[in-house]
């Protein structure tokens, strides 16, 4: 039967194959059942729903990507898309963490519509790639500085806003010793690096009486979850605020995709019912009480285990279910175990950089602005919009205003209108 429905012999792979892929994805991803909750309860969320919705929404997204699009693709609330929902929209612009989950389904809302239409390829083509890679890399540089800061090695300074946090400190050095020891199995390219990381700078605050601040407690039962799902807040519905932020998110979570999704699958021919499959969990992500998902990088340890099909994608689903049994032992890890995660993977999302060419001012200039403006403003939707108004602008001051697509200076201008109501009106 399972031959049969994932097409296992014409993908020239085994059950075997698909399940040890499928178990290598789960530890390879697991650490977001700690960290993506970790960064949601900085909102005010109760961590112990963060995390239930967390392991729900990923088992729903892998088991819905594995059986529609036969894709060997881990769905999962993104890193980077996260910190956006945290400290971009409910810390930054002051939306309670309800009203957050309300942009988060509408912003679902149009991602269905560019996955149901032609509009997503319209959409591939308008933005340049300078500044998909410029966003990519912003957000990393964001989310190493939220790591050094959760992790105690940067701090707030009256004079020069921030400094180097006191090593002396038992936060500060047990997330060294954290960093050190995620590198080591990183570089080594060790199975579920940052699991292993976590479990043993948890165990050594433990064992030395380290208290670092709990990335937090799920002791609550299943049961009171039902307080979070659909407590979307749509209140504000009518603000420009409000969509404002619905478009800032729609273009992270489409454009992330997108470039995941083309990197990440072997078949092209599968990239339309994934990416269908895609929408459909970021816009349930908003019913279930998260941040969106996306398809996660990390998905690309199963391929390289041989995972060909949806088989390992639905095992991988299967298991964070599972994972639902051990969520008590979740309350002990501390924030410095979370914040080389952080920071390790804001360094593998700065990479990016290399792919950005800096012969022309009019292409890394305004990817330039996106990747200084995102940590600096602690704003992701800021950092994009300057470098989307920047490009049409340097464009047809170099005398080639037709490099730019309709629809890029239709988005261009939709983020001019949002400053003009913002701050002059």
């Amino acid at each position: 039967m399972l031959k049969k429905l994932f097409q296992l012999e014409d993908h020239q792979t085994t059950v075997k194959k698909e399940w040890t892929a499928g178990l290598t994805s789960f530890f390879t991803i697991a650490y977001i059942l700690i960290v993506n909750p970790a960064i949601l309860s900085d909102t005010g969320m109760p961590y112990e729903f963060a995390l239930l919705a967390t392991a729900l929404v990923t088992a729903f997204g892998c088991l819905l990507i594995g059986l529609w699009g036969n894709a060997p693709i881990i769905l999962t609330p993104g890193m980077g898309v996260n910190a956006f929902f945290a400290y971009t929209l409910v810390i930054g612009m002051g939306w309670t963490w309800q009203q957050g989950l309300a942009i988060v389904l509408l912003s679902g809302v149009l991602f269905l519509i560019t996955a149901l239409t032609p509009l997503a390829g319209k959409l591939a083509k308008a933005v340049p790639l300078s500044l998909k890679q410029g966003i990519t890399v912003g957000i990393g540089v964001f989310l190493t500085f939220i790591g050094l800061q959760k992790g105690g090695l940067v701090q707030g300074d009256a004079e020069t806003f921030v400094a180097l946090g006191n090593l002396a400190e038992p936060a500060a050095m047990l997330t060294l010793f954290g960093l050190v020891i995620m590198l080591m199995l990183v570089v080594r390219k060790v199975k579920g690096a940052f699991l292993i990381g976590i479990a043993v700078i948890s165990l050594a605050a433990g064992l030395f009486g380290i208290s670092s601040g709990s990335a937090g407690e799920a002791t609550e039962t299943t049961g009171a979850y039902a307080s979070v799902f659909t407590a979307a807040d749509f209140s504000a519905w009518s603000s420009i605020p409000f969509w404002t932020a619905v478009f800032s998110l729609t273009m992270i979570i489409v454009f992330e995709s997108m470039g995941l999704l083309h990197g990440l699958l072997e078949r092209k021919e599968k990239f339309g019912r994934s990416y269908q499959a895609a929408a459909v969990t970021a816009f349930g992500s908003g019913f279930l009480g998260t941040s969106p998902t996306i398809p996660a990088a990390e998905s690309a340890a199963g391929v390289a285990e041989g995972g060909k099909t949806g088989l390992t994608a639905v095992v991988t689903g299967l298991l964070f279910l599972v994972a639902l049994l051990f969520t008590p032992l979740l309350g002990f890890i501390p924030e410095s175990a979370i914040a080389p995660v952080l920071i390790i993977v804001g360094g593998m999302m700065v990479q990016e950089i290399r792919h950005i060419s800096f012969d022309d001012a009019s292409e890394w200039f305004p990817a330039y602005l996106v990747i200084g403006i995102i940590p600096l403003t602690y704003s992701i939707a800021d950092g994009i919009a300057f470098g989307f108004i920047a490009y049409p602008l340097l464009k047809m001051a170099l005398g080639s205003p037709r490099a730019v697509s309709p629809v890029m200076y239709a988005i261009s201008f939709l983020f001019f209108l949002h400053y003009v109501f913002t701050y002059m009106v």
